[in-house]
């Protein structure tokens, strides 16, 4: 099972982690790993962040597959780890596009730059409307010297990635593959999502017949998901519910 939580309040992590205790469950973000393991701090859970750029899990539960591009290495607890980080040789990169952006949006009200190792994202939410041009061209202006880094698009923010082959959709299909999981006639893996970038998850569950994605949404979207929750109430409802089908089993 794999599901993406930005925002987790205390009625959704105790959710996840009864999932977690039944079903392979994953969270998969724009943020850094190491923020989204702050926000969550469930360690029976697989971290990717960065878009699936930097994924990290148990060394016990890896199949074959991909073992030569691992990283060996110790979470917070001192606990073994493997590591896939596909764009590792960006990470240079982004810390100096960060600070450049961090620079030339210093004097744009609401703005806000963050680094997330692997890509870095500008957030305009707060900023007066009347300004979101400017800051989509002083990110365009500051990309123009990096060719090797694209720009991308979430819920009011721009996000500066790798041009690598590689999003939150192939971050599933990795994860399957090697927890061993993508060729499983018992295995129905359900991706929750709710920001644009969650469509390449979605359309790898859809386009392979895989899987059900699922958008969280207050009013109906265009998506390649298969379902559909209103918001992160339903979302801990439908988590539940699923502890309480194994449960009965």
């Amino acid at each position: 099972m794999i599901l993406i939580v930005l925002f987790m309040s205390a009625d959704m992590h105790s959710a996840v982690k009864g999932v977690a205790e039944y079903f392979p469950t994953a969270i998969i973000s724009g943020r850094s790993r190491d923020k989204v393991y702050e926000l969550v701090g469930l360690a029976e859970l697989y971290y990717a962040g960065s878009h699936g750029m930097d994924i990290m899990f148990p060394v016990q539960d890896t199949s074959s597959v991909h073992q030569n591009t691992y990283i060996r290495s110790t979470d917070k607890q001192g606990k073994e780890v493997n590591l896939f980080q596909p764009a590792s040789e960006f990470i240079p990169m982004i810390d100096e596009v960060f600070k450049t952006l961090v620079e030339v949006t210093k004097d744009i009200k609401g703005a806000k730059v963050e680094n997330h190792k692997f890509c870095t994202s500008v957030h305009y939410r707060n900023v007066d409307e009347k300004s979101w041009l400017t800051v989509a061209q002083c990110v365009h202006d500051v990309l123009k010297d990096y060719p090797r880094l694209r720009l991308t698009h979430g819920r009011k923010v721009l996000e500066v990635r790798p041009v690598i082959d590689w999003d939150k959709g192939r971050a599933v299909e990795f994860l399957l593959e090697t927890l061993g999981l993508s060729n499983s006639d018992d295995v129905l893996p359900i991706y929750i999502g709710d920001d644009r970038t969650d469509e390449d998850a979605f359309k790898v569950l859809r386009e392979g017949n895989r899987g059900y994605g699922i958008l969280v949404s207050s009013a109906p979207k265009e998506s390649k998901a298969f379902l559909s929750l209103r918001d992160t109430i339903e979302v801990s409802e439908f988590l539940k519910s699923l502890v309480k089908w194994k449960e009965q089993q």
